[in-house]
C-alpha cells in the first residue's frame, strides 16, 4: 500500500492547515495576497481512528465525503445555512473540494445521539448519564433515544482525546443563547437526517457537526466542514438493527473494529501508531462508504 501523501501544492492557493482528513488553502489574488473571506476546503483520502491518522488511505473517500456533504447541505438548507460558496475548484482536486466562507469556528464538537453506542454507551455504563444528561436505566448498545440528545465534547488538539461536556459547561463557554442554538440545530440535523435516511433503509445513530460564525462574537451559526457522512456519523442498516449488540455499519466503525481485533495485533493502550490496513479492509471500507452514498442519494457513484 502507498503511504498517505501530504497536501498537494496548488497554484493560486496558499496551504493554511491540514486536519485529520481535510486540507485548507487560502486563495491568492493577482498580487499574491491571501483572500480574507474565502477558503478552499479539500477532502483527502486519509482516514483517522482513535486519534491517529492511519498510514493507509481509502481510495475515493474524499470524493464520497464531498459529494455526500453537498447533497446533505441541500436537504438541510431550510434548517441552517452552510459555508459552501462554489464547487469550481482546481482540476487536481476536482470532486473533492469546495470554495467556502471563512468562518470563526466554535471550539466545541457538536454531537447528537439518536441511538446509544460508542463513547456515549461507555459513559452511560459508568455513570447512567451522557454529557450530564441522565438516561433511563437498562439501556443497551443500540437503544433508541427519542428525541435525540445533544452530547457535546471539547475539541481537543490532534492526538489528544475529546472530553464530554455538560450543558452548563457549554453555556459557560458560549453563553446561554448560542449554546441553545447549537443544541437545537445539532439535534434537528440528526432528526432530519434520520427522517430522510430512514426512507432509504439507514439509521443514523449519532453525528458530529461543526459550526462557525461569519463575524467573531456575533452572527447566527453556519454549518461547516462536512455533514452526515460515514466519517462524521454512524450509519446502520435499518433491517439489521438489534439492540443489545454492536450493529453492522456503513461507516468507519468497520476500521475501528479491525484495529481492535486480534488480527491487527495492535492495542489502543500501547501508545504505538496503528498498523497499516490490509488490502481487503481498504476495499471493504471503500465499498461501505460508496454504498452509504448510493443508498442515501439514489445516485450511482
Amino acid at each position: 500500500m502507498l503511504e498517505v501523501a501530504g497536501p498537494p501544492a496548488l497554484q493560486g492557493f496558499q496551504h493554511v492547515y491540514s486536519g485529520k482528513v481535510r486540507d485548507l488553502y487560502a486563495p491568492l489574488d493577482e498580487s499574491g495576497q491571501v483572500s480574507p473571506d474565502r477558503l478552499l476546503l479539500v477532502a483527502s483520502d486519509r482516514i483517522s481512528a482513535y486519534d491517529f491518522i492511519l498510514d493507509t488511505p481509502i481510495p475515493d473517500k474524499g470524493i464520497v465525503l464531498t459529494r455526500l456533504s453537498l447533497w446533505w447541505f441541500d436537504q438541510l438548507a431550510d434548517l441552517v445555512p452552510n459555508h459552501v460558496l462554489a464547487i469550481d475548484v482546481p482540476d487536481v482536486v476536482a470532486g473533492r473540494a469546495v470554495i467556502v466562507r471563512r468562518l470563526e469556528m466554535l471550539e466545541i464538537e457538536a454531537v447528537a445521539r439518536a441511538y446509544l453506542t460508542g463513547g456515549g454507551l461507555e459513559e452511560y455504563r459508568a455513570s447512567g448519564s451522557v454529557s450530564g444528561i441522565t438516561l433511563a436505566p437498562g439501556l443497551v448498545d443500540g437503544s433508541k433515544l427519542a428525541p435525540p440528545i445533544f452530547t457535546p465534547s471539547t475539541k481537543a488538539p490532534f492526538g489528544e482525546h475529546d472530553r464530554p461536556m455538560t450543558p452548563p459547561e457549554v453555556e459557560a463557554q458560549l453563553g446561554a443563547e448560542l449554546a441553545a442554538e447549537m443544541s437545537e440545530l445539532t439535534c434537528a440535523i440528526l432528526a432530519r437526517g434520520n427522517e430522510i435516511a430512514g426512507e432509504r433503509g439507514i439509521l443514523i445513530a449519532d453525528t458530529k457537526v461543526e459550526f462557525g460564525r461569519e463575524a467573531k462574537g456575533s452572527g447566527s451559526l453556519v454549518l461547516a466542514d462536512e455533514v452526515l457522512t460515514p466519517d462524521s456519523s454512524r450509519f446502520w442498516p435499518a433491517d439489521q438493527w438489534r439492540p443489545g449488540r454492536p450493529q453492522p455499519s456503513y461507516d468507519k466503525q468497520f476500521v475501528r473494529d479491525w484495529l481492535t481485533s486480534p488480527e491487527s495485533g495492535w492495542s489502543r493502550s500501547s501508545g504505538e501508531p496503528p498498523p497499516a490496513l490490509p488490502e481487503r479492509i481498504v476495499e471493504q471500507t471503500r465499498a461501505k462508504y460508496v454504498e452509504a452514498y448510493e443508498r442515501l442519494t439514489g445516485e450511482t457513484f
